[in-house]
């Protein structure tokens, strides 16, 4: 592992670009490889947990392969995947896992799927349950990776309420039911990410959506043709959260992030950065492969604790990390609640967080669903370290942005779980403080 300290920095100025959006690079492979014909995709994020997917996928018989800063890929059609001819390994990716899962449950094969230490304590059960409900098998250890898949074919329709707001599950669902004869129906009683939507009629599937009772009703009628497409992708919004809450603490910063996907059910962080006092300027706002973006100009302010209103949790749920980060250097306490979720991410995220802020000199109380942290109004935390990341990027991340307004820096025992979702993030950090 490599450890590393982040120090105290002057302020962030000028212009940077995060990566392309993890999730819709994800959706973005697996889609054009369901195409029948060739797609080109710009800005793919280069992380681990993509090329992860895109492993996985040219095992299954897609061809995928970078020209210059574009990815071309040659897709097999929906119900064209072969099977692999050994374990299809996800990495640290649980976005890879349960959304190749859904598509492996309506394809008539079997295939193994496995992953790092990380990623093989996280539960599938949530996903598992609604394929084997469409005629898929798992055979596991505890619904863990690594697990067996045996494909339905055909898969049967199912209609299905998340009984938690997980787009990923959502996701699994409607890319089994691309290849399932009949109509598949997900309920939402609380809206998620919609990428998968979006993107799928970007290649011309016919993705129905109405909303009755203040529930979310999204159906896809199977077997589904996917057209080739050329696809854009944003920056992504949780990557640039961290630099817009560097940009928010670090006094005399004034930054300008570029090219953020600004979906509405991914920008709870920057609601609830703006309710704490976050200067924070939309420019250039416009629409890119159906998805709304923009340039952010973040300048720094002095910020407030909050009572963050649980109902933007699925906004914003992986970006928790670093709110935490910000709510420690604000005025007053910021509360968070209903956030169980976080404890079976890549780590347990409120246990890790509460552990790691407390010993750099915040004021943290680990709740079972949330954090309440009292500001530092301002004033630079300690520091210190070593602290442990529990290989989670975004803990990893989070802490270093916690450095650049320490007073004696903040070490962690390894950054290279950043690669998973952003490569380039230390370059960018000495970019934009130069």
């Amino acid at each position: 592992m490599t450890a590393h300290r982040f120090l105290p920095t002057g302020p962030l100025t000028g212009r940077i670009r995060v990566p392309g959006d993890k999730s819709i690079s994800h959706r973005a492979l697996m889609f054009t490889a369901l195409a029948m014909g060739r797609s080109r995709i710009e800005g793919l994020l280069e992380g681990e947990d993509v090329l992860a997917t895109a492993a996985a996928l040219r095992m299954m018989g897609a061809s995928i392969a970078q020209e210059g800063d574009a990815w071309v890929v040659d897709g097999v059609g929906v119900g064209g995947l072969l099977e692999p001819d050994g374990p299809l390994d996800m990495g640290n990716s649980g976005t890879s896992a349960r959304l190749l899962m859904g598509l492996l449950a309506s394809h008539g094969f079997t295939a193994s799927m496995v992953g790092d230490a990380s990623l093989s304590k996280r539960p599938m059960g949530r996903v598992t349950e609604p394929l084997s409900q469409m005629g898929a098998s798992f055979q596991s250890a505890g619904n863990r990776l690594p697990i067996i898949i045996e494909g339905a074919h055909p898969a049967v329709p199912i209609e299905y309420r998340l009984p938690v707001a997980s787009a990923q599950v959502k996701s699994a669902v409607l890319l089994a039911a691309l290849n399932t004869p009949g109509t598949t129906r997900v309920i939402e009683p609380v809206p998620t990410r919609d990428h998968t939507e979006r993107m799928l009629r970007g290649f011309g599937v016919d993705v129905a959506v109405s909303e009755q009772d203040g529930e979310r009703l999204i159906s896809i009628t199977g077997p589904a043709d996917l057209e080739p497409c050329d696809v854009v992708v944003p920056g992504d919004p949780s990557s640039a959260a961290f630099f817009a809450v560097a940009a928010s603490v670090v006094p005399g910063s004034d930054l300008v992030i570029e090219n953020v996907g600004l979906n509405p059910t991914r920008d709870g962080i920057y609601k609830v950065l703006e309710q704490m006092g976050a200067n924070i300027e939309e420019l250039d706002s416009r629409e890119v492969g159906g998805e709304p973006v923009a340039d952010l100009r973040v300048r720094h302010a002095r910020l407030s604790g909050v009572e963050v209103d649980p109902a933007l949790a699925p906004s914003m749920i992986d970006e928790f990390p670093v709110l935490f980060v910000a709510a420690a250097l604000a005025d007053g306490t910021t509360v968070t609640s209903r956030l169980e979720e976080l404890r079976v991410k890549e780590s347990d995220r409120l246990a890790a967080m509460a552990t790691a802020l407390s010993a750099i000199g915040a004021s943290v109380e680990e709740r079972e669903d949330g954090l309440v942290i009292q500001g530092s109004a301002g004033a630079p935390l300690a520091g210190g370290g070593p602290i442990a990341t529990h290989l989670d990027h975004r803990i990893a991340m989070s802490m270093a942005i916690a450095g650049l307004v320490s007073r004696d820096g903040v070490a962690v025992d390894s950054v290279d779980p950043i690669a998973t979702s952003f490569p380039n993030f230390m370059d960018l950090i000495d970019e934009a403080a130069r």
